[in-house]
């Protein structure tokens, strides 16, 4: 079996080049010595010894990711761009699905301990809970993710970064992009699960309304899921909502799905039941997801830069693992609207 001087000798280079790849100091050298030193590996089958390196160093190489079902598409491409962003720096990134339940959540985080996991990324879940704190003043970096935390938070809670697309915004530009499209009578579709995301979602699009004197007729429409917070069942709600939708009087003519997956379920019920949209019901959604462009029509839809949050996100890991004395921040994205064909054209072309 080979071993790092093996690599560093079939390469033409030093034994500390090699360290350097494998520890992710880049900068260090050039591209083409880090790339024969890669196809060095490649070639001799080596294998890190990823023990040795836990015990000389006291962590491993890996990142955690905890989210609430990577069945939602959200979390799905959140994942893709948190382990592209990783990669960059020679890290893996271990996943967890924790359902929002407080005892998985609590089993993951005892997991990357003992595995030496130094860093974890919390989407979509209330780091105020108590195994989050704990685990903060145990030594473990964690971002909160799509979660923004209140000005006002306790002084114990400041342990944490806060990385978020500005989800009042989100809202703020679906019901906008609807309104300035025609649409006079507009609803937002969701699950009735609150959280803080969805919630500002909601107050963004609210913000709309009011701006529009557009208060007076029930504009939240909600479906329960049948287990947590829907993360398992964002399409089969839409397809659900969709109904709903269609029952009100006078039938609203807009609507802003809570992400995509979602709407994804609207245009499938829709479609089902016979409405033509845009021409009759147009439909925008929050997250971009990839199969937004390939619905039909294929849906408009308001993007998070996850190709910008992402690297962020391994890059704060990376420096204040270093750096344990860094402050924790909050990064604030804006998003952007995706304009396709589910929302129909202005009246004036």
């Amino acid at each position: 079996m080979a071993n790092i001087r093996d690599v560093a000798t079939y390469a033409g280079v030093s034994v500390s080049s090699v360290s350097n790849v494998l520890n992710g100091r880049l900068d260090q050298m050039s591209p083409a010595t880090r790339e024969r030193i890669e196809q060095a590996m490649h070639t001799l089958n080596y294998q890190p010894n990823r023990i040795a390196q836990q015990l000389k160093t006291g962590h491993v190489r890996m990142f955690g990711l905890l989210v609430p079902s990577i069945v939602n598409p959200s979390f799905s491409a959140l994942a893709r761009e948190v382990d592209l962003a990783a990669r960059a720096h020679n890290y893996r990134v271990l996943l967890g699905n924790t359902y929002r339940q407080e005892d998985e959540e609590r089993a993951f985080i005892e997991d990357m301990f003992a595995h030496g996991v130094r860093g974890i990324i919390v989407a979509a879940s209330d780091v105020r809970k108590m195994h989050f704190v704990k685990a903060a003043r145990q030594g473990m970096v964690i971002i909160n993710y799509d979660n923004r935390l209140a000005c006002n938070i306790d002084n114990e809670l400041r342990q944490f970064d806060s990385v978020s697309m500005d989800n009042v915004e989100a809202g703020r530009i679906a019901a906008s992009h609807l309104i300035e499209r025609g649409c006079q009578n507009i609803v937002l579709a969701t699950e009735a699960s609150l959280t803080m995301s969805r919630s500002h979602k909601i107050d963004g699009f609210h913000t709309v309304l009011r701006n529009h004197q557009l208060t007076g007729a029930q504009r939240v429409i909600e479906e329960k899921a049948l287990g947590g917070y829907g993360d398992t069942e964002m399409t089969e709600l839409g397809y659900a909502l969709a109904g709903r939708i269609l029952n009100i009087s006078p039938r609203p003519d807009g609507v802003v799905a809570l992400n995509d997956a979602v709407g994804v379920g609207l245009l499938a019920g829709l479609r089902d039941a016979g409405v033509s949209v845009p021409d009759e019901i147009s439909v925008i959604g929050i997250d971009n997801i990839p199969l937004s462009k390939l619905t039909y029509p294929p849906m408009s839809s308001v993007m998070p830069p996850l190709e910008k949050m992402a690297p962020l996100m391994i890059e704060r890991l990376l420096q204040r693992i270093d750096n344990p004395q860094l402050a924790p921040e909050e990064f604030l994205f804006a998003p952007a609207l995706v304009s396709r064909e589910s929302v129909r054209k202005s009246d004036n072309g």
